[in-house]
């Protein structure tokens, strides 16, 4: 099982299956993960066993160094498609998140004015104004919403704090579209420990039936964010048992959100 740490503050450019040409931002520690999320399906790895022992990068190193690769693009003839926030955890955490993104905005008006600016965010951070009034700046704000089940969060996604599903629900509407909903679908089985045993309890991931797809389609209609992008596992995951959804599931959800009004795509 080998999962992936990312360079920081900026690394690529890679391909996105849904982005394009990307150029990374990695706002957390190039040795580690800082997340408030442990998903058990992350390429990063689980939380516990990528504890960093390097500080976050500074404002000024981030936009020295993006400064510094977009130059080296330029003169390689290079444009990226997107500057992506991303890499190791949650970009939003970064005290500077804010400050960042005006410094990146500027240096992407200069450097590649045709470039997106996009943040890839699990939507914890919202109750911070500034971290709002950032993602309102940036031209694609991508937010996660895998589920609306309470319990599924708890097992999949993990959330390392209090995490209210209806209130994320309820700052996700205040954008008001200004906003991309990424949902990753998957199915296979977790074994789940159980308190002084050596043997867990097996319980389904399976999140493409009708018990969760039904009312996460509510949700997105009452959100109605401008796109939704759907998903599935493509790289080794921390947690064993974890599998594809299948291209005609997610083809099938896919086809709902659209009926529905709303752009949708799907990557298997």
């Amino acid at each position: 099982m080998s999962t992936i740490i990312y360079p920081s503050p900026i690394f690529g450019p890679v391909h996105s299956r849904r982005l394009g040409v990307s150029l990374g931002i990695n706002l957390l520690p190039a040795d580690g993960k800082v997340c408030t999320f442990d998903c058990i399906y992350c390429e990063c790895g689980f939380n516990a066993d990528r504890r960093p022992a390097l500080p976050l990068p500074t404002r000024e190193e981030v936009a020295r160094q993006l400064e510094i690769k977009l130059k080296r693009m330029n003169e390689d003839g290079q444009q990226p498609d997107v500057l992506t926030f991303a890499g190791n955890g949650e970009p939003t955490c970064h005290p500077h998140f804010a400050e960042i993104i005006d410094d990146t905005i500027r240096l992407r008006d200069h450097y590649c004015p045709k470039a997106k600016v996009s943040v890839l965010s699990n939507a914890t951070m919202l109750h911070r104004p500034q971290v709002c009034e950032a993602l309102m700046r940036v031209d694609n704000n991508i937010l996660k919403l895998d589920t609306v089940d309470p319990i599924y969060i708890n097992k999949v996604d993990r959330p390392s704090g209090r995490y209210d599903v209806s209130q994320i629900i309820s700052q996700m509407k205040s954008f008001r579209g200004h906003l991309i909903i990424q949902t990753m679908f998957m199915r296979g089985n977790l074994s789940l420990p159980l308190q002084g045993e050596s043997e867990g309890v097996t319980t389904s991931l399976d999140n493409t039936g009708e018990t969760y797809v039904a009312p996460w389609l509510e949700a997105v209609c009452d959100i109605r964010p401008q796109q939704v992008m759907i998903y599935t596992i493509d790289r080794e995951t921390p947690a064993g048992g974890l599998l594809k959804a299948t291209r005609e599931q997610l083809d099938a959800i896919r086809d709902r959100v659209i009926a529905a009004g709303i752009p949708c795509t799907a990557s298997y």
